[in-house]
Formats: C-alpha cells, sequence, structure tokens
C-alpha cells in the first residue's frame, strides 16, 4: 500500500469512505487545471454533495497533506489574486492594490480572501506546481484569475483573443518590440507576473504617424500609468527588467473584457472557513498570529445561556446536572455545526457562536429551540429554558488565549442582547431580521418578530430588538 493510499484510508475515518473515494477518484481523473485552486462549492455541484461535506473533506485532506490550503488575498473590482499564501497570518492589514484597476483595498476577510485546495505535488504533479511554465494564457487562466471568476471551461483562449490585442512571454533581462494599431478605445498594457500596468487612453483623430511607448517590468510594484495617444500605428517595447519571465499583455478595455469580469460565481472565503466548525477543530491555533487583527465587514454572533441552571445544580446535584449540561452542550454544537456555523467558545453554560449569515444564525436559534425542547420531554424532570440571543455587524478576527475570537461592539451587543431573554424566546437584532433570507425564514416558520426599545449597557443609544415568540 502506497503512503498517499494510506493516507486515503486514514480520510475515509473523517468523512467516510464515500467521499474520501469521491476525492481520490477526482485526483486520478480531473484535468490539470481542476486541480489547482480547487472551489469547494464548485466540486460539491459536480459530484452532488453537500457544501458542508465537502468543505470538511478537503480541510481533512489538507490536514493530511493530499491537498495544500491556500489562502488568496483577491482584487474586489476585477477578481485576481493580488497575493497567495499557505496561511492566513501573512495578510497584512494594510491597504493591497490592484494595478489592473488602478486601486487600493484594505484587506477583509468577506470577500477579498479565497481559501482553495490545491492537490499535493506528491500526489500528483501538475503544471500549476510550476507556475514559471505555464502557457501565457494558462498562466492567466490559473493563476491570475481566482476561483470567484466564471472563466470559460473550453475556449478560454478564444475569448482572451477578443480581449487582447496582442500578448507576448519575455524572458528576464530582454526586450520585445510590439508593432499594433491602436483602436479609439481604452486600451491597458499588463502583466500578471509583476502585476504592473500602462494605461493607454486613445482619443483624438487617428494618427498615420507612428507613435512610440516604452514599459519596464521589474520588482518595484509602481503606481499605475497612464499615457494618451492617438488611434493608429505604434511601437510598443516591453521591457522586461525583473529576474522572471514576464507575460504582458495588451487587452482593450471594452464590453468584451467587462462581460468576462462580470461573470462571478460563489466561492469559499475566509470568513467562511474561521466559522466552519471543522476548520476551527483542525486548525485550533494555527489560524492568526498573536498580533493580527483582520477584519470582517459582517458576521453574525449568536449567543446562548441556560436559565436558572446554579438552582437546577442544587435540585439535582452535581453529577446529575453536569450529564444535563454536557447533553445540552452536545445538542448545540450539532445544530451549529449544521447551520455552517462554528462554536467560538463556552462560558460557563454560556455558548457563544459564530455563522456567516443572519438567517443561519437565526434558523440555529429556532432549531435549538425545539432541540431543547425535546431534550426537556426526554428527562421529563427537568426543564432547561434557553436564552438565545443573535447580532450582526462588523468585527474583527483575532488570537486570544491560544484560540480564534472575534473583538468588537458587534460581539458585545449580541451578548446584551442575549442578556435580555427570560423565556424561550429569541432575541435578534434589526440587522438580523431585516436580512432577506432571515425574514422569508420567519414567515414560512409562521413566527412573529416584535419589536421593542432596549437600552443595552454599553450603548448609548436605545437599539430596536425584536422578540421572537
Amino acid at each position: 500500500m502506497s503512503e498517499m493510499q494510506a493516507r486515503f484510508d486514514v480520510l475515509a475515518q473523517s468523512v467516510g469512505a464515500e467521499l474520501a473515494g469521491t476525492l481520490a477518484r477526482h485526483v486520478r481523473d480531473a484535468q490539470d487545471r481542476e486541480l489547482y485552486r480547487i472551489n469547494p462549492y464548485d466540486f460539491a455541484a459536480r459530484y452532488a454533495l453537500k457544501e458542508g461535506e465537502a468543505i470538511a473533506a478537503f480541510l481533512h485532506a489538507s490536514r493530511l497533506g493530499l491537498f495544500d490550503l491556500s489562502w488568496n488575498l483577491l482584487c474586489p473590482g476585477c477578481g485576481g489574486v493580488l497575493d497567495a499564501s499557505a496561511t492566513l497570518k501573512s495578510v497584512k492589514r494594510e491597504e493591497y492594490n490592484c494595478a489592473l484597476c488602478a486601486a487600493g483595498y484594505e484587506p477583509t476577510l468577506d470577500e477579498m480572501v479565497e481559501a482553495s485546495f490545491t492537490v499535493n505535488p506528491r500526489l500528483r504533479r501538475i503544471p500549476a506546481h510550476h507556475p514559471q511554465a505555464l502557457p501565457l494564457a494558462e498562466y492567466y487562466r490559473q493563476m491570475y484569475w481566482s476561483s470567484g471568476i466564471e472563466l470559460p471551461a473550453q475556449d478560454f483562449e478564444q475569448a482572451m483573443q477578443q480581449i487582447w490585442l496582442d500578448a507576448v512571454e519575455i524572458p528576464p533581462g530582454e526586450k520585445v518590440i510590439l508593432s499594433l494599431t491602436l483602436p479609439k478605445q481604452f486600451v491597458i498594457v499588463f502583466d500578471a507576473v509583476t502585476h504592473a500596468a500602462q494605461f493607454i487612453d486613445v482619443q483624438g483623430e487617428p494618427t498615420r504617424e507612428r507613435q512610440e511607448l516604452t514599459v519596464v517590468f521589474n520588482k518595484v510594484r509602481a503606481p499605475t500609468g497612464k499615457t494618451l495617444l492617438r488611434p493608429g500605428p505604434l511601437r510598443l517595447a516591453l521591457d522586461n527588467r525583473s529576474d522572471q519571465r514576464v507575460l504582458p499583455t495588451v487587452a482593450v478595455a471594452g464590453d468584451h473584457l467587462h462581460n468576462l469580469l462580470a461573470k462571478r460565481k460563489r466561492f469559499l472565503t475566509a470568513k467562511q472557513l474561521l466559522t466552519n466548525q471543522t476548520f476551527r477543530d483542525i486548525y485550533r491555533t494555527d489560524a492568526l498570529d498573536i498580533d493580527q487583527r483582520l477584519k470582517i465587514t459582517s458576521l453574525t454572533f449568536l449567543f446562548t445561556d441556560l436559565k436558572g441552571s446554579t438552582s437546577m445544580y442544587e435540585r439535582v446535584g452535581d453529577l446529575a446536572a453536569y450529564d444535563l449540561v454536557k447533553a445540552h452542550f452536545q445538542v448545540l454544537n450539532d445544530v451549529v455545526a449544521e447551520r455552517s456555523g462554528a462554536v467560538v467558545k463556552t462560558i460557563g453554560d454560556a455558548v457563544m457562536a459564530t455563522f456567516p449569515t443572519p438567517d443561519k444564525g437565526l434558523a440555529a436559534a429556532i432549531e435549538m429551540r425545539e432541540a431543547m425542547r425535546r431534550l426537556n420531554a426526554g428527562r421529563r424532570n427537568e426543564d432547561l429554558t434557553l436564552k438565545i440571543g443573535i447580532h450582526e455587524g462588523p468585527c474583527l478576527a483575532v488570537m486570544l488565549n491560544e484560540r480564534l475570537d472575534y473583538f468588537g461592539q458587534t460581539v458585545n451587543i449580541a451578548a446584551r442582547v442575549q442578556g435580555l431573554a427570560e423565556t424561550r424566546s429569541i432575541f435578534a437584532t434589526e440587522p438580523v431580521v431585516a436580512h432577506p433570507d432571515a425574514a422569508r425564514l420567519l414567515e414560512q416558520g409562521g413566527l412573529r418578530a416584535v419589536a421593542q426599545q432596549c437600552n443595552l449597557r454599553g450603548v448609548s443609544e436605545a437599539m430596536k430588538v425584536f422578540e421572537i415568540a
């Protein structure tokens, strides 16, 4: 038995033989490009799998060395990969700049950091393991654009020929001269290797005189330049002063380019992975550096607490109470994981959990309430009342006490909202209830959300909070 087969056998113990076998067949049969920066949502759709199961399978497989997890920092404008690393710890707090879009972005974990998976070279070698040898078009397809861009599957090069006036590979230290005819459109000279761009604003009356322009590529990511030229002949000198090959293209920034970049699809974000229970279980202390602070623009927090747990300990004794509390934790953990959430921590009898969207958090709260009703029905001598509060908003992802945690006013408000609950009612803030999918969930379940103005400790102004009965 090979070492890799042995690892797939170990993987089967975590995800099941059928799912492990699906991964093994994909590695064996898929095209080379389908094994680089794998989008778990695409994989789940291809093999008719649950998305959560597919994500968990890739996480376990990465831990076993079958796949490599990559964190790719994306430009939200063009979907290009501005930086890639094997660890989230490399993501900086300062601004990232995209030369193609001539824009800077402060990184957030919502839509700017993609998590993807690539087959380990010991399992199967693919051209993307050596990107310096990829053909020009394949380099752009595989290395520059993220899995969130819906690129043509079969006729990619043909699609790019509608966009590129020319494209060339230049070895290190060499210069290439291109003779072009500029159309009366905005043109971009862009290299995906050095992430350098030169804008050409083509305006005015056509000219027969040859115009000249030189673009230099080096390791310095200089600000994107802009040159005004007229329609007509251009002698374009491309000078590679770096120690690696460059792959400059001359693209027309017209409808074909805009239509290509407009075709987006779901991809696994860092936010979604950080709030995934399997990820938290596997990468407990490996996610962020101790002093790292990364922004999340929207995360849903759910806090729970058991009402009257102290009196329960006195009434039934420590051992019986411990069994009840342990059973309640298992119920909550199962619900959180099923709804694509993660338990951040427990404090006494309380639970703090996160969800990528308000509807998933609200669905979990409703299911928790029903699950607790069933738990109480099975233990007739006790009536455990679960107090639940939910809030959504921005926060910081941090490392606290060697654990991935979250910091900010959103977290504080969620905890205060939970403190309002005294019965089986769920308390949720307006951002949660107003979310379209959450609103549909309430309507379909025949649940009412009754608004009230509440003063929360640490919040200067009264907030509208909804009691969901």
